[in-house]
C-alpha cells in the first residue's frame, strides 16, 4: 500500500527504556547464561532473546523456563537472577544519541520557548525495583521524565496481564501527559504521538495502540528478523502475541520506521521544531 505522508506533528514522544534508551539488553543476556552455564544448558539464543524482549519480567521468564528446562523452580531462578541484576545494573550506560534526544526534547517545554512543546513520557515493562537499579546513577539522563510520567511494569495505574505487545502501557503514558497539560492546550491524539522502541513486542504494542513508531533495536535482534523488517513495522509478525489483526498495521503504511540508532535524530521528518541551545 501507498505510505501515509499527511501525518500531523508529533506532540508527544514515548519513550521504552531497556535496549532503547540504556545498554540493558547484552545485560540481560550475559545474566541468563551465566545462570544457564552453571546447570550446565546451552546458551540463550537470539531467537528465544528476542521472544523476551520488551514483555513484562514474569511472561519472559517464562517463555525462558519453558525452553531452557533448568533443573530448579521459577522462584529459585528469580532468584539468582535478582542477585545478578543487583551487582550488574548499576553500570548501564545510555545507548548513543540517547542524551543528546532527550536534551533536544526537553528543551522544546522551557519557558519563552516559541516552537510547540513535545512532551514526553517513559513506557517501560522494568518494575520499579530494576528500574531504581538501572537509573539511579543517570539522574541527570532521566530528570527529564516527570516522576507522574513514568509508567513502569509493576505501575499500580496498569492492569496486571496486560503488558506488551498489548498498548495499554503506552495508552498509559499518553493519558499521563493529556492529565498534566498546560490549560488551554488541546489534548494529544495518539497519532500526535511517536513511539521509541527496540522490541518487536513493542513495536506491536505502539502500532495497536494507533501511535507512530520508531524501530531501533539491536544490530542482533535486527539480523534475527532479516527480510521481516516490514512485517515488524505493521506489528505483524505473529511472533509478539495473540494477533488481533485489526488493531495492527499494514505493510508499508508509513506509521514507523528502522533507525540504526538514535544519533542524528531527524526531528523535521517528524514536525518537530527543536530550538537551538542556550548560550
Amino acid at each position: 500500500m501507498a505510505p501515509r505522508t499527511d501525518f500531523p506533528p508529533v506532540r508527544a514522544c514515548l519513550f521504552d527504556m531497556d535496549g532503547l534508551l540504556l545498554d540493558t539488553e547484552d545485560i540481560y543476556t550475559l545474566c541468563v547464561n551465566l545462570i544457564l552455564d552453571k546447570y550446565s544448558r546451552p546458551s540463550m539464543p537470539w531467537s528465544i532473546k528476542a521472544q523476551l524482549q520488551g514483555r513484562p519480567g514474569p511472561d519472559a521468564n517464562k517463555i525462558l523456563l519453558d525452553w531452557a528446562q533448568l533443573p530448579i523452580s521459577s522462584q529459585e531462578y528469580a532468584v539468582e537472577t535478582a542477585a545478578l541484576h543487583q551487582k550488574l545494573f548499576p553500570g548501564t550506560k545510555p545507548l548513543p544519541g540517547v542524551p543528546e534526544l532527550l536534551t533536544s526534547l526537553s528543551r522544546t517545554a522551557e519557558p519563552g520557548v516559541d516552537s510547540p512543546t513535545v512532551h514526553i513520557a517513559l513506557a517501560t515493562s522494568s518494575h520499579m525495583g530494576n528500574f531504581k537499579l538501572k537509573t539511579s546513577h543517570l539522574a541527570d539522563v532521566f530528570s527529564v521524565f516527570p516522576p507522574h510520567r513514568q509508567v513502569v511494569g509493576d505501575d499500580s495505574r496498569l492492569k496486571p496481564g496486560r503488558g506488551k505487545p498489548l498498548p495499554d502501557i503506552f495508552l498509559l503514558a499518553l493519558q499521563t501527559i493529556n492529565d498534566s497539560l498546560p490549560e488551554g492546550e488541546a489534548p494529544i491524539k495518539p497519532e500526535e504521538c511517536l513511539v521509541f522502541e527496540d522490541s518487536v513486542p513493542g513495536v506491536e504494542a505502539g502500532r495497536r495502540a494507533g501511535m507512530r513508531v520508531v524501530w531501533c533495536p539491536h544490530p542482533m535482534l535486527k539480523e534475527e528478523y532479516a527480510g521481516l523488517e516490514e512485517e515488524v513495522l505493521a506489528g505483524r509478525t505473529g511472533k509478539a502475541g495473540d494477533v488481533d489483526l485489526h488493531q495492527v498495521g499494514e505493510l508499508g503504511d508509513g506509521w514507523a520506521e528502522y533507525l540504526a540508532s538514535l544519533e542524528n535524530f531527524p526531528y523535521e521528518k517528524y514536525g518537530m521544531v527543536i530550538p537551538p541551545p542556550k548560550a
